[in-house]
């Protein structure tokens, strides 16, 4: 009776720690962990999926009619579409880096952002621009030292995303949090970023192939914000989201992984350096992008994005010392070997189509 009991402790026990440690078979996330900063993670199973998008300029222009079709052909580095194995769980930020988060970083570290050391500032949106005299047609202007991370032209609480940092300011955060605490944070993959957005889905979209669709699950370039930018209005999404600029992170819902804001608010950072080439060469283990390269990639897209570019499989690049306005970053927390050591006798998630 008493072995009965002890077999039946075991399993309880096994199978406890294999849901905390798992996905379950819709793939939702079971566990979280927040930090010394309060920032939120969620536990991304293990996996594989397919990683790019092999829709064709045709397909594209047909169900992006308001734009010019060159900007349909520019999208190559999104093929092929290749499989990708994710061959370890990471924890992955549940929400981007926030203001006040940022500022708790910079106080407790001393870390100085670079908008602020190299005495150039960054970019800002200009309310008092005039449109017409704007060969780019927007209201951005910079490097000043008037915008940093403090100050991008708008208004922003402690709860919306950090902006105006650089990849090299990301860095520094993770390598600070890494020695504070005991385990490692990096910024995720271009691979991992991918995989987390799409959370098991195939379309544009984790909210689906329409673009209209993301007034559900982000803060992009809407009806709210096409008043600021006229010239751009025919790329507005006809919805209302109720942000002309940054939202408080979390305002959407989130993707299926209980991912907030993977679509639009702010651009996030990765690691990779950029290669229009690399995903021909990638591979299929953990992908880590290009070894070299003169700038890196950032996903997601903006509060100030057009639908197009804020497909999962879309990439866009700035060098690693770039500020802006529209730029922010999502942490990743790995999780200690020994909690990934259960993974030998577990499950992990497939999330290729049949």
């Amino acid at each position: 009776m008493r072995h009965l009991l002890a077999t039946a402790l075991v399993c309880f026990l096994t199978l406890t720690i294999s849901a905390l440690i798992f996905a379950d078979e819709q793939g939702s996330p079971s566990t979280a962990v927040e930090n010394s900063l309060g920032m939120k993670f969620v536990l991304v199973p293990a996996g594989e999926f397919l990683m790019g998008s092999d829709e064709s300029p045709d397909v594209l222009s047909k169900d992006y009619p308001q734009y010019e079709r060159r900007r349909a052909q520019e999208l190559g580095d999104e093929a092929p579409v290749h499989r990708v194995r994710i061959t370890q769980p990471f924890y992955l930020g549940q929400f981007e880096v926030t203001v006040g988060q940022f500022r708790k970083f910079l106080e407790a570290s001393g870390y100085i952002p670079e908008s602020v050391a190299d005495g150039t500032g960054g970019y800002g949106y200009n309310a008092n621009y005039d449109p017409t005299k704007s060969d780019s047609g927007d209201a951005f202007e910079g490097r000043d030292p008037k915008y940093s991370w403090r100050n991008s032209g708008f208004v922003q609480g402690d709860n919306h995303p950090v902006l105006n940092v650089t990849w090299n300011d990301a860095i520094a955060l993770t390598k600070w949090l890494s020695e504070k605490e005991g385990v490692k944070y990096r910024l995720p993959t271009e691979a991992e970023w991918e995989y987390a957005c799409r959370a098991g889905t195939r379309t544009r979209y984790a909210s689906g192939n329409d673009p209209e669709s993301l007034i559900k699950i982000a803060n992009i370039f809407d009806a709210d914000a096409k008043g600021y930018w006229s010239r751009w209005a025919q790329f507005a999404l006809s919805g209302h989201d109720n942000f002309a600029f940054t939202s408080p992170v979390g305002s959407f819902a989130p993707n299926s992984w209980e991912l907030y804001d993977m679509h639009g608010n702010a651009w996030e950072w990765v690691s990779d350096w950029y290669a229009n080439d690399y995903y021909a060469k990638s591979p299929i283990d953990d992908p880590q992008g290009p070894t070299g390269g003169i700038v890196r990639v950032r996903r997601g897209g903006s509060w100030h994005t057009w639908s197009l570019y804020a497909r999962s499989s879309y990439r866009n690049w700035i060098s690693p010392n770039s500020r802006y306005s529209l730029v922010g970053m999502r942490l990743l927390r790995e999780v200690p070997e020994r909690e990934t050591s259960y993974l030998i006798e577990g499950k992990q998630l497939e999330v290729i189509p049949e």
